[in-house]
């Protein structure tokens, strides 16, 4: 029974000519399929629907080819033959009532068109800015292409209608779309009647969405997506000047979608970003314009939600890495289910999908983009095979999602932790600073295996090969975690360097147990994930001197596909870490570290008290060797499988854990696929020959 705190979350709503059934609206958002994975995204997209979201839209879509972002794989609406890919999506999105929308993306100086090899166009010439810092200029649009600019989108506007959606998003926001572009002192620095003045730069979005309401308008709803501040001072489009516009135009779209600033402010992890971050950015704008908003803010909290409606800020509760966490996250607030809602944890794992151009994952939803291709669905699991009883060894997030979805599939579960806590890495990283959010991993599934009656869970339960073999459970799932290494080994180093054993070393683990370093300590970062940089931060906070070593072009490498290496190294730098790039570490004496620049491999000392080696990790993985060894003696003990899985099969983030959990849950006594392929996957369809 939903609470009726929540009621006004479910009243529908008007957009244009098209009403939503309630104010949950899925902004756009990328997942690493786009052309290249049609039918992985239609699915995933068709399980928000089926999750109750009133609106639901696909992500980027290029709508010509004379403007493309290839590497980057996003959809395409390049053509007619695009339309049944897009139709497939749509009907997905419609099937539970839910209002399919297409965002229309023109990239101008964001789109080097590395495929296309098209000329890139662009409000005014300016080099291309893209995360790959392409070597290419794009050339001002001429009035010739700004009004075939104007009749392409009116192109993509009716190929929309026909694949079947109901609204269409004109993407301005992120830095990334040609009306942003226009509207924007930094990208338009045009004398004509296209720049200088707030009204003539707005010229454009307004010419076309003239265009597109004539076209389609008396069918589609027309979205506007702007930034609320592109942060760079007065040269941008600044929040100030956004509220003019808007007044300005207060009626110009039939909905105003208001994103923050930058993509990497926009999607912020938990860890610098606090849900709800755009408050004051959008507060007070309703009152400039009479159509509704839509804002995000890696909403979570129901409350939090209403109170957004309630107070006027906005009429639309957009989501994009929530809905991904949780696609059914409407219906379980509908259904007063508010504690089986599986909350983002704001890692922004998903991002790294689009940003590598592969299959998004999800650290709390192990189904996203395997709709389709795994038939995995992210509320049901696959009816229980022949066996009855597992014993899942370990509690950490491989562990706990093995224990939850085999329990959802009705077997007998024995979870045997070594500890006290639930959680394993999550239990103890979630305490290091800017990381409390990702203890939901272990918190939901925690709850869930709380409420099953078929799962028992044995703490202070270190167990070793016989005492499985003596147990008699049929399936025996290990998934006992990794440790850090202490030796150095990692991607410099593939064998242990030397070390003196006077200088104090440490582990992140001897960190997160307790460990407390003093003095100037260095942090060697051969990881390049979040760790080295978490780090070096609690060493901060707890009264060191810290000098961060890394063998990489930039702190915490990685974290450039989850949109925050930026403001890791930025509050680093501000807190007093020495920051060296460039240079690794070929020994440790008694008293210093001898660093090398890692091109022309000259090495300087650096004198310190302590060190901490963020390497690489082994996997804890003796008791599944120990029973492998003892495989012979497995059907006399009941037994009829053994599988490692998770960290300690091979270590990785935490969202390839739960993947591994999962994983098993779904296939155990599954049938032998032989050398088949695990999952679906489409083909590009050959032309004739001519």
């Amino acid at each position: 029974m939903r609470d009726p705190r929540y009621d006004i979350l479910f009243e529908p709503m008007q957009i244009g000519p098209v009403k939503a059934k309630n104010r949950f609206y899925q902004v756009p958002h990328c997942n690493g399929g786009g052309y290249r994975d049609p039918s992985a995204a239609a699915a995933m997209r068709g399980s928000k629907a089926e999750g109750g979201w009133g609106v639901i839209f696909t992500e980027q879509c290029e709508m010509h080819h004379t403007s493309e972002i290839t590497p980057f794989i996003e959809l395409r609406l390049w053509e007619d033959k695009d339309i049944p890919m897009l139709r497939r999506m749509s009907d997905k999105m419609k099937e539970h009532g839910a209002l399919a929308g297409i965002q229309l993306a023109y990239s101008g100086v964001n789109g080097p068109n590395l495929y296309t090899k098209e000329v890139p166009l662009a409000v005014s010439a300016q080099p291309i800015r893209t995360f790959t810092n392409d070597p290419v200029q794009a050339r001002a649009l001429d009035k010739s292409d700004i009004k075939d600019l104007r009749r392409w989108f009116v192109n993509a506007a009716k190929r929309s209608k026909e694949a079947g959606f109901d609204l269409m998003c004109l993407y301005g926001a992120h830095g990334f779309g040609i009306f942003q572009h226009f509207l924007s002192r930094a990208t338009n620095h045009r004398s004509d009647e296209y720049g200088g003045s707030l009204e003539n730069r707005a010229r454009f979005v307004n010419e076309v969405i003239a265009d597109i309401r004539d076209a389609v308008g008396d069918t589609m709803g027309i979205t506007l997506r702007v930034s609320l501040d592109e942060t760079i001072g007065d040269l941008g489009f600044s929040n100030a000047e956004v509220r003019e516009f808007v007044e300005m135009n207060r009626n110009l779209p039939d909905l105003w979608d208001l994103a923050q600033g930058s993509w990497e402010d926009c999607s912020g992890p938990s860890r610098f970003k606090e849900e709800g971050a755009q408050h004051e950015l959008v507060q007070g704008i309703h009152e400039l314009t009479d159509k509704p908003i839509v804002g995000v803010g890696r909403f979570t909290s129901p409350d939090v939600m209403a109170k957004m409606v309630k107070s006027g800020t906005l009429d639309f509760i957009g989501c994009a890495r929530p809905s991904i966490a949780d696609p059914f996250l409407p219906k379980k607030i509908e259904e007063g289910r508010i504690e089986d809602i599986r909350e983002c944890i704001g890692c922004n794992i998903c991002v790294t999908g689009d940003m590598t151009m592969s299959i998004s994952r999800c650290t709390q939803n192990p189904t996203f983009m395997e709709e389709w291709r795994k038939g995995w669905h992210p509320e049901r699991m696959n009816t229980k095979g022949d066996s009855s009883n597992v014993l899942v060894v370990g509690a950490g997030p491989a562990g706990l999602e093995a224990s939850r979805a085999l329990a959802e599939r009705g077997y007998d579960v024995a979870l045997a932790e070594a500890s006290t806590i639930l959680g394993g890495r999550v239990a103890r990283e979630r305490h290091l600073p800017g990381l409390s959010a990702w203890g939901r991993v272990a918190d939901y599934r925690e709850y869930q295996i709380s409420q099953k009656p078929n799962v028992e869970t044995y703490f202070d339960s270190a167990l070793d090969a016989a005492s499985i073999l003596e147990f008699g459970f049929e399936n025996v799932c290990i998934a006992t975690g990794a440790k850090w290494r202490r030796d150095g080994v990692s991607r410099q180093h593939v064998v242990p360097f030397q070390t003196d054993r006077a200088m104090p070393l440490f582990t992140p683990d001897d960190l997160m147990e307790g460990a407390t370093p003093s003095g100037h300590v260095v942090v060697f970062d051969d990881d390049h994930y979040y760790m080295g940089g978490v780090l070096a931060e609690l060493l901060i906070q707890k009264g060191c001197e810290v000098t961060l070593v890394t063998p990489a072009a930039y702190v915490s490498e990685w974290t450039l596909n989850t949109l925050e290496q930026h403001e890791i190294h930025r509050r680093l730098a501000e807190m007093g870490v020495t920051i060296e790039l460039n240079r690794g570490v070929v020994s440790i004496g008694k008293d210093h570290v001898e660093t090398n620049c890692m091109f022309t491999g000259q090495t300087r000392p650096l004198a310190c008290d302590g060190v901490v080696l963020v390497s690489s990790k082994l996997e804890n993985n003796d008791v599944f060797n120990d029973l492998k060894a003892r495989e012979a003696v497995w059907a006399d003990a009941g037994i009829k499988t053994v599988n490692l899985i998770g960290d300690a099969n091979a270590p990785g983030p935490i969202a390839w854990a739960t993947y591994a959990g999962h994983r098993y849950a779904r296939e155990l006594d599954g049938e032998d696929i032989g050398d088949a392929l695990p999952f679906r996957r489409e083909i590009t369809e050959l032309a004739a020959e001519q």
